[in-house]
C-alpha cells in the first residue's frame, strides 16, 4: 500500500503544476535537446547527448515522484492555530533548555519553504508533538533509542 502524503492545498498546487509543466513543456525542451544532440554526429562521444539523456532520466525520475505523490496525496487543512498541527510552524525547546530552540514546519518535505526545516507527522518528534499546545512538554522515543522531550514554545498556521 502507497504511502500517503500529507499536503496543504498550495503544496499541492504547486506540485500539480510542477508535474503538468514537466509532462509538457518539458518532455518536448528535452526531446529538442536530444535531437540538436544527435545532429552533432558520433553519439559515442557527444557530451552534449549524454548530458541531455541525463536530463531527461532526471526529470522522468521527478515525474514518477510527482505522479505518485499526487495520486496517494490528502490535502490537509490547516490547524485551528492553538494546536500544532499538519502546516505548522512550530519553536520548540529541546529537553526544557530556552537556549536550544528549533522551527519546524510539520508536514512533507515537499511542503518546505521559507528555509525551514521539515518534520513528518510520521517521525517520532512528529507524531508526539501533534496536537500539542504552546506550553507542552512532551517526550518520544529517539529512533536512535532513548528517550527525548520538547516543549512547544510557539506556534504558527
Amino acid at each position: 500500500m502507497p504511502e500517503t502524503h500529507e499536503l496543504s492545498q498550495k503544496a499541492h498546487d504547486r506540485l500539480k503544476a510542477e508535474f503538468e509543466q514537466l509532462t509538457t513543456v518539458g518532455r518536448v525542451d528535452i526531446a529538442r535537446k536530444i535531437e540538436a544532440a544527435r545532429e552533432l554526429g558520433d553519439l559515442s562521444e557527444n557530451g552534449d547527448y549524454h548530458a541531455a539523456k541525463d536530463e531527461q532520466g532526471k526529470m522522468e525520475t521527478r515525474i514518477a515522484q510527482l505522479g505518485s505523490m499526487l495520486r496517494n496525496s490528502r490535502i490537509v487543512e490547516a490547524g485551528d492555530g492553538t494546536t500544532v498541527a499538519v502546516g505548522s510552524v512550530v519553536t520548540v525547546a529541546h529537553d526544557g533548555d530556552p537556549d536550544d530552540v528549533e522551527t519546524y514546519l510539520v508536514g512533507s518535505i515537499e511542503e518546505r519553504h521559507d528555509g525551514l526545516d521539515v518534520i513528518s507527522p510520521a517521525s517520532p518528534m512528529g507524531s508526539a508533538i501533534l496536537g500539542a499546545k504552546v506550553g507542552d512538554t512532551l517526550s518520544y522515543e529517539s529512533p536512535a533509542g532513548g528517550t527525548l522531550a520538547v516543549q512547544i514554545v510557539s506556534l504558527e498556521q
